[in-house]
């Protein structure tokens, strides 16, 4: 094999990590602009200094070099005088530093105990520290309405337990897009968590936007089973984003982010 083999085949790993690098950034700052502008810079600062890709797998260099911008730059939010937001990041404010960015990249990311820690550069027992932390601090923070879109009914059930055990109100369980802003016209959720192709073919991304056009702005929760296609950076993305199959922590982790740290962005077709 020559030195070119695996040099080419560390890039396209890194291609291939970049759109959940996307994703990730998108949940720290709660907005697709900034967050895409946080990948962007990670890309490039890797691509002009390899030596993290000396040290570490292809994924892990890539958000190992994000977090040592995110962290240089002060981890930084948009500013906003008032509204959910602004109350967010008052809870921002009081949580652990790093525990926020330790549970989204072990829950939701899906990065172990020994890759985790390297991202962040701690110890593993510093790493799973945090996660623990990260759980308890941003489980007591917010409790909300959750409304559910999903058509299939045995994860509709999964959702809604997984939902009711973080201490969260479900609304109601929608299998399509009309049944879903009626639902949300009778009690109005504090967030949407939405399958994207719906029971009639009607669409999520429709019934989340339909909703948050007549209630004003709050979170959306999307999940689908291909979420490379909605983290292209081509068009507006959802920040929140839940990869089918998923486990009941990245539903938790997901839920108790969107709602402590509210991101209205949603798809525009």
């Amino acid at each position: 094999m020559t030195n070119a083999e695996p040099a080419a085949s560390r890039v396209e790993a890194i291609g291939e990590a970049l759109p959940y690098l996307r994703r990730y950034a998108r949940a720290l700052t709660g907005r697709q602009t900034s967050g895409d502008r946080y990948a962007a810079a990670a890309l490039e600062a890797l691509l002009e200094d390899g030596s993290a890709m000396e040290r570490l797998a292809p994924r892990a260099a890539l958000f190992h070099v994000f977090h040592r911008l995110w962290s240089s730059s002060g981890q930084p939010v948009a500013e906003v005088p008032e509204g959910p937001e602004a109350a967010a990041q008052r809870h921002l404010a009081q949580l652990t530093p790093n525990s926020r960015e330790a549970l989204l990249l072990h829950a939701v990311e899906g990065f172990p105990f020994d890759e985790l820690a390297q991202v962040l550069d701690l110890s593993q027992d510093q790493a799973r520290d945090l996660v623990e932390i990260a759980r308890r601090e941003m489980s007591d923070a917010t409790i909300g309405k959750v409304l559910i879109v999903e058509d299939e009914a045995i994860i509709a059930m999964d959702l809604e337990s997984v939902v009711a055990d973080l201490g969260h109100k479900v609304t109601g369980i929608a299998r399509t897009r009309a049944r879903a802003i009626e639902l949300a016209m009778e009690e109005a959720p504090d967030l949407v968590l939405c399958d994207i192709q719906l029971a009639d073919d009607s669409s999520g991304i429709d019934a989340a936007n339909e909703i948050l056009e007549q209630l004003g702005e709050r979170p959306v929760i999307f999940i689908t089973a291909f979420p490379e296609r909605l983290l292209t950076g081509e068009r507006p993305e959802p920040a929140f984003l839940i990869a089918k199959p998923y486990t009941e922590e990245q539903v938790r982790s997901a839920v108790s982010q969107a709602m402590f740290f509210s991101s209205t962005e949603t798809l525009r077709a």
